[in-house]
């Protein structure tokens, strides 16, 4: 089973801000789930709004093959040759793979992330190599997936699945194709049965939008994502869940859907998101032009700043407009008496932390080799979405909803912390000794506090009984980059507001997406 380097942690439902350590490993936590066994499964998602698709049937599906043919025949003759000769590994993934497809793919990008969160190391010049995607084999491998590359990165996926699955379920009510186990009574229902229909299959809809987009966001990993697909569809057919023709007909659907997805995401304006020397420099000049301490890095030697052009992004949610609209205004001037005040209290914070704080702090750390803040909040949210039991769509679309949050809280927050330029506390007083380690990019606003609020709002949402729950999640989240001495107060209290902003965009789409109707 796929193994993380995360260390994962719970909260206490009864005492939320009792922290409990657990397994460190995915499987740990999901390995022996049941087949996937909605409580609704959304028979009308085919009606439901799309994002990038203007319609579910932009992609045309082939009429399958009646049942009656030879063709399908043989495609039940092979289900049943599985069936007969079942070897130990192929049960195993066909438990593995039956827990949800959704799930399953979030869980191996999120090792991903957390393989690629690595920053290059500095050449023997001083300077730091850039990774490339125009040579993504070459040191440093590309990605280096930082907290906004990885939000982006959730959100492509992610949205790129619900689109396939709505179109996916469009198809399936018109042309209303039984499943394997269904025409046969031979061949046994080994992922569990469903009222829905095969053609096409959803989970080979989920693995080809989701390689397609994969092997563009991690390169170096096309083997093991296509070895990854492979397993899942031949999950699929030997488990009678799906024909081969279903299998078929679901892959190109969804590859033809993150089609849409990856034209976008080479126009988004990523690519140009970390900058250049004269970029970099000029952030430093225009600080100081308005007589405030720029930020600088605290690197030896001193690195490029993190995405400098992330704030340019176009995003899902929120539009560039939006995204000025959204920028809170300035932190205390560099030279003010308030930020004496703020920075005094970050070094008294630190200095006199609890073993409590230094718990939260460790929790929420989310560094080099991690999922990053996005991603601890998609396994936050996978816990609860399992014992919601929802069907393979609305997986999809809470997660798009969840992922697109995110991404777009990178973007304004970006685009925040470059207007300002802000010094971190221990640029401000270096008697500051973190209680981490410290970002490579500028104070204003905490990032951990806009990620956290941003899903901790949309959850709220889309589960509103732990709500709560989510809220006192993002506060602790806040408050741990306080304890750990990188932020100021004001960075996580402006940082959670405007976070809780972006949210809200994501509620709002919720609310008009048909799926709650």
């Amino acid at each position: 089973m796929r193994l993380t380097i995360y260390a994962s942690r719970l909260l206490s439902v009864v005492a939320l801000t009792a922290l409990l350590s657990c397994n460190k490993s995915i499987s740990g936590t999901t390995a022996n789930l049941p087949p996937l066994n909605p409580a609704n499964e959304d028979l009308n998602a085919g009606t439901w709004k799309t994002i990038l698709l203007s319609r579910p049937d932009t992609f045309a599906v082939a009429v399958p093959a009646a049942t009656t043919t030879t063709s399908y025949t043989a495609d039940l003759e092979e289900i049943v040759g599985y069936q007969t000769h079942m070897t130990s590994t192929l049960q195993s993934q066909i438990s593995y793979w039956s827990a949800g497809g959704v799930l399953r793919w979030n869980e191996i990008m999120r090792n991903m992330v957390a393989k690629y969160n690595l920053a290059p190391y500095q050449n023997a010049n001083g300077t730091y190599p850039i990774p490339s995607s125009t040579n993504p084999f070459a040191y440093p491998l590309f990605p280096f997936s930082n907290p906004p590359y990885a939000a982006r990165a959730y959100a492509y996926v992610s949205a790129a699945q619900y689109d396939a699955l709505v179109a996916c379920w469009y198809y399936k009510s018109l042309y209303k194709r039984n499943a394997p186990y269904v025409n046969d009574s031979i061949i046994k229902p080994l992922a569990g049965k469903t009222n829905l229909y095969s053609y096409p299959s959803e989970g080979a809809v989920i693995a080809g939008a989701t390689a397609e987009l994969m092997q563009l966001l991690f390169p170096d990993e096309i083997a093991t994502i296509q070895q990854d697909l492979a397993q899942q569809e031949l999950a699929l057919i030997a488990s009678g869940a799906a024909a081969r023709s279903d299998v078929t007909a679901g892959e190109a659907l969804g590859r033809q859907v993150a089609d849409v997805f990856l034209a976008r995401g080479r126009a988004d304006n990523a690519s140009k998101a970390v900058g250049n020397a004269t970029v970099w420099a000029a952030y430093v000049t225009t600080a100081q032009a308005q007589n405030q301490i720029p930020w600088y890095s605290l690197e030896t030697p001193s690195r490029p700043p993190m995405l400098p052009l992330f704030g340019a992004v176009k995003g899902f949610l929120v539009d560039s407009a939006a995204v000025v609209s959204l920028d809170p205004g300035p932190p205390p001037s560099t030279s003010s008496d308030s930020m004496k005040a703020q920075t005094e209290a970050a070094y008294n914070t630190v200095k006199n932390a609890t073993r409590d704080q230094l718990s939260q702090v460790q929790f929420w750390a989310d560094g080099t080799g991690t999922w990053t803040p996005p991603g601890h909040w998609n396994y936050i949210a996978e816990q609860d979405f399992i014992n919601q039991n929802y069907s393979e769509v609305r997986w999809a679309r809470n997660y798009a909803l969840l992922n697109m949050a995110e991404m777009d809280a990178a973007i304004v927050c970006w685009h925040i912390k470059y207007e300002y330029f802000n010094p971190r506390p221990t640029q401000m007083d270096a008697a500051i000794r973190t209680l981490t380690g410290v970002p490579n990019f500028p104070s204003y606003v905490s990032g951990h506090s806009m990620f956290s609020s941003a899903a901790a709002t949309i959850l709220g949402h889309l589960i509103p009984s732990r709500a709560q729950a989510y809220a006192t999640l993002a506060q602790q989240a806040a408050d741990s980059r306080i304890y750990a001495g990188i932020h100021y107060t004001i960075d996580c209290t402006v940082g959670s507001a405007v976070g809780q902003k972006v949210g809200n965009y994501a509620v709002t789409r919720a609310e008009s997406d048909g799926a709650d109707q």
